[in-house]
């Protein structure tokens, strides 16, 4: 998926006279150099919406990644503003708005984003946490195994580990959605402090 989205913000940005080694800091896997690469995009005057809304939902990423919740979301308004259609824009200004505990407003992203892009396992998975927030266990469940129908295995995987790291599953970790893992998402959705996915740290061997 990132590489996709880099190989279409590098077609679009060679017209503007952007050089592709500053495309490709804007997705780099260094958080300081996303930012610093796709800040040198957005100031390029000559970029056409479509690629500066990405730029910003770039940016507003590598921020949100760092801990500048507040910071990443006037970044995710600018790409959604110069793209109303970008489906990962607003999920992931979604997911900063549930992280700040906004949820009606994450929750109407989030529905933007699915009527956009139904097929999201990130989107689904991103609802399913809202819906969980607000006490919606069974609508929670059901976007989680949304998300993992559409996300498979790997999703599967993490959320294994994640109900693994809250004690609630003691399975395997290979991406088959069981009655064990079931219960184990029922368990976490009952209540708000739960979350089925791990820190990254935790999962990195187990999913790869």
């Amino acid at each position: 998926m990132m590489m996709a989205l880099a190989a279409v913000l590098a077609a679009c940005a060679a017209s503007s006279g952007a050089s592709s080694n500053t495309v490709a800091e804007c997705f780099s896997e260094s958080n300081e150099r996303r930012i610093a690469g796709c800040s040198e995009l957005i100031d390029n005057p000559n970029l056409d919406a479509g690629t500066r809304s990405l730029a910003y939902a770039m940016r507003a990423l590598a921020l949100s990644l760092e801990g500048a919740l507040t910071q990443a979301l006037p970044d995710y308004d600018m790409a959604i503003k110069l793209d109303p259609t970008s489906a990962m824009a607003l999920n992931n200004r979604a997911w900063v708005l549930f992280k700040l505990d906004r949820l009606s407003e994450g929750l109407s992203d989030v529905e933007r984003s699915l009527a956009l892009a139904p097929a999201s396992p990130h989107a689904h998975d991103t609802r399913a946490h809202i819906r969980q927030a607000l006490g919606e266990r069974a609508a929670a469940l059901r976007d989680y195994e949304q998300a993992m129908r559409f996300g498979g295995e790997h999703l599967v995987k993490l959320y294994q580990c994640g109900l693994e790291a809250n004690g609630i599953y003691s399975g395997p970790i290979d991406g088959l959605y069981t009655r064990d893992v079931r219960r184990a998402l029922e368990t976490c959705v009952a209540t708000t402090t739960c979350d089925p996915l791990p820190a990254d740290e935790e999962c990195r061997a187990a999913t790869s």
